[in-house]
């Protein structure tokens, strides 16, 4: 493992963190302190635990042991308003039975800023339009949630999460169902926003190009951490994906870029 998780209590950070389903060890001993504004990317092949990182990051699940702490106070001890308020979430596949419009879906990112039962402020308004203006939806504000395609969709959550006005995002795997325009458009917005983003990905070329930090997790545990240079070798990319590669530096500003050459010989 290469570095360490940081020592500061400011924001979001998670320490010997693990969880365990069904009997199996999910996550084991995770520590991971993301730096306030930075944008951290979780890889790992799949059943790795990034998903369930990303879960307890947010309060949504609970640790089996270890503990997250938002500002160095506990997510256990907190309101879950007060996290709804700094703390957003974008999981990969969203699911309503509900007939509600692009702007309705995109609202719900307020609810935590509102009082029960409330109209809309102007602020509410505002955040709303910002963030439909931002991923490019505003034009498809008034149509149906049913009929936008899976990366329409995708998009619309991210504006959700963005009218929350988080000041940590965490987004589960935000390019899938893409096109390769969509997923760097996506990723390039991300990346330039002024908040702290944890970001699962599949792809290592575009984690190379849009996240400051890496963390690599493979069955549970955490085997590398570090900025991309650090972290993307081909031992390591051998060793958790199973495959043979060549990283160069060719990627945009001189960042990793990765050529898969096929399967890893047994016991690479």
């Amino acid at each position: 493992m290469t570095g360490g998780p940081g020592t500061t209590t400011t924001g979001l950070r998670a320490e010997r963190l693990a969880r365990t389903a069904g009997g199996r060890l999910v996550l084991d001993a995770v520590d991971i302190a993301p730096p306030p504004g930075s944008c951290t990317g979780l890889l790992g092949p799949n059943g790795s635990g990034k998903s369930t990182l990303l879960r307890l990051l947010a309060g949504v699940l609970a640790p089996s042991s270890g503990v997250v702490a938002l500002d160095g106070h506990p997510l256990g001890d907190l309101p879950r308003r007060t996290v709804a308020r700094r703390v957003a979430v974008v999981e990969q596949d969203a699911v309503t039975q509900a007939e509600l419009t692009v702007r309705d879906v995109v609202g719900l990112g307020r609810i935590p800023h509102r009082r029960a039962w409330s109209a809309p402020s102007a602020a509410d308004e505002n955040a709303v339009r910002g963030a439909l203006e931002r991923t490019g939806l505003a034009d498809r504000a008034d149509q149906s949630w049913h009929t936008l395609s899976g990366g329409e969709r995708q998009r619309a959550q991210i504006a959700r999460a963005l009218a929350q006005e988080p000041r940590e995002l965490l987004l589960d795997e935000p390019t899938n169902h893409l096109d390769i325009q969509h997923q760097l458009d996506l990723l390039s917005l991300v990346a330039a926003l002024p908040v702290t983003t944890v970001i699962a990905l599949h792809d290592l070329n575009l984690a190379a190009m849009y996240c400051d930090r890496l963390v690599v997790l493979k069955a549970g545990r955490v085997v590398a951490r570090g900025t991309p240079h650090d972290v993307l070798t081909e031992d390591l990319i051998a060793d958790v994906y199973g495959v043979r590669s060549v990283v160069t530096s060719d990627g945009p500003e001189g960042r990793p870029h990765i050529r898969f050459l096929g399967r890893a010989a047994s016991g690479a």
